[in-house]
Parts: structure tokens; C-alpha cells; sequence
């Protein structure tokens, strides 16, 4: 009997597991072509234009950030170091979610915004998290809400580093820097072939 009772438990365990496991949101199938990934994700147009409603960070900027830092994978971390070349070691850091928000950083955002109940791997938290920083890093390092190239720098560094300039030296993050404001310039591209109907569809269905 008491065999029977723990084979029981295991059986629940294990088919709450495989539950979450199938409730957990996928990526986009195409995350190159922002018209593509809101019609893949019904919700998330919605949000998006409702993050840049809040903090006026144009959807194709905080779209292509998200891209950088996760390629919308929900529950995305840093790699884990390397011991000895082949043994995981520690994460650099405890980044976590599609927006790469780190632990410190994302309280800081829920006390600001009183959104204490926000996940950093809810698409709607975080893409509203990235206009919060993007409307702060105008703000304070005098940078243009459309200027995604030292809006990402100071995503990366940072506020204080931007000011400090901490990205001088480091080529390849000016690198990843010009990558990300391309890609949201495809993105507005694209998006301004498709909003007319994602618009249609989010009056229709009430999304917005």
C-alpha cells in the first residue's frame, strides 16, 4: 500500500511537470520579421503598443532589444562558465527572461511602476520593463527615445557606465550596438507593412 501511495505521488509530480513543460511559451517561428512574430503571438502586439503607449519607446526598438537579449526565449539565462574547459561552473550574472533583466534591476522596476506581481519571463512584463528602462535612459543620459544605438549601450552598461562611458574600448559591444538599431530598423520597415492589420485584429478581438 504505502509502494502504491509513492508510485501515486510520483505519477502527479511527474504529470505536473510535463503540464508546465507544455504551458511554457515558445519563441516566434520566425523571429526575423516582426509581422511574422505578431501573428504568431496574438497577445503580444497588444502589449507592445501598450509598453510604447506608457513609456514612448517605439515597438520596433524595444522588439529588436528583446531580439538581442533572448531572441524571445522566455526563460533565457547567461551561459554558465567553464571549469577546466568542460566542467559548468557559476552564471556570470543572474540575468534572467526575455529582456536579460537582472534580479536587482527588475525590483527596481516593480517598485517604480508598483507592478510587484511582474515575472521577467511574462512577454507583456517584459517588453513594458525595456520601455521603463529605455524612458529612464532618455531621461538621464540626454539620449533621443528613437536612438536605438546608445539606447542599447546604456541597456548593456547600464546608466551610470553609459555616462561614464564605459563602452569606449569595447569594440564588439559597438558592434552588437549597430547590429541591434539595423535590426530595428528592419523591424519598423516591416512594421509599417503590417500594422494597419494588426491593428484591425486588435479592434476586433478587443485585445487593446
Amino acid at each position: 500500500m504505502r509502494q502504491n501511495h509513492r508510485k501515486g505521488i510520483l505519477a502527479v509530480l511527474f504529470t505536473s511537470a510535463a503540464l508546465s513543460a507544455g504551458c511554457a511559451t515558445s519563441p516566434p517561428e520566425n523571429p526575423d520579421d516582426l509581422c511574422s512574430i505578431f501573428q504568431d503571438k496574438k497577445g503580444w502586439y497588444a502589449e507592445a503598443r501598450g509598453a510604447e503607449k506608457q513609456w514612448g519607446s517605439p515597438v520596433a526598438i524595444m522588439m529588436a532589444i528583446l531580439h538581442q537579449e533572448s531572441r524571445f526565449v522566455s526563460d533565457a539565462r547567461p551561459p554558465r562558465s567553464k571549469i577546466l574547459g568542460f566542467i559548468p561552473g557559476p552564471r556570470p550574472s543572474d540575468a534572467y527572461g526575455y529582456a536579460q533583466a537582472l534580479g536587482a534591476t527588475w525590483r527596481d522596476y516593480q517598485r517604480s511602476t508598483f507592478r510587484y506581481g511582474a515575472d521577467r519571463d511574462d512577454f507583456g512584463d517584459a517588453i513594458d520593463f525595456v520601455g521603463w528602462y529605455n524612458n529612464a535612459s532618455a531621461r538621464q543620459c540626454q539620449i533621443r527615445s528613437n536612438d536605438t544605438y546608445h539606447l542599447y549601450l546604456a541597456y548593456h552598461e547600464g546608466r551610470g557606465g553609459f555616462n561614464r562611458r564605459s563602452f569606449k574600448n569595447k569594440t564588439w559591444l559597438k558592434q552588437v550596438s549597430q547590429k541591434v538599431s539595423a535590426r530595428a530598423r528592419r523591424y519598423q520597415q516591416q512594421l509599417n507593412r503590417c500594422e494597419s492589420s494588426l491593428d484591425r485584429r486588435k479592434k476586433l478581438f478587443g485585445l487593446f
